[in-house]
């Protein structure tokens, strides 16, 4: 196998990365409130995130979507790869 067809067949689309960064970015802080709430870190023991569950209900299905484009992009550039 050429040091080509090695470096493409390691290789994940940008798709998924998109994906990933936006679903980290979108429910993140959402998550980090749940947490922290849970922990006892927060003087309300029921926060009500409104803004964070907002950004997270916006970025969770395009981020979703994202990911699973990259993995079909991934998987069908590493089909090529191996064919040739």
């Amino acid at each position: 196998m050429s040091e080509i067809a090695a470096a493409t067949n390691r290789r994940v689309s940008r798709f998924l990365w998109i994906g990933l960064v936006l679903l980290c970015i979108g429910i993140g802080p959402l998550l980090v409130v749940i947490l922290a709430a849970q922990l006892g870190l927060t003087r309300d023991p029921n926060p009500n995130p409104v803004g964070f569950g907002i950004l997270a209900f916006f970025t969770f299905w395009p981020s979703v979507i994202l990911i699973v484009i990259g993995i079909v992009r991934t998987v069908n550039r590493r089909r090529a790869v191996r064919q040739k």
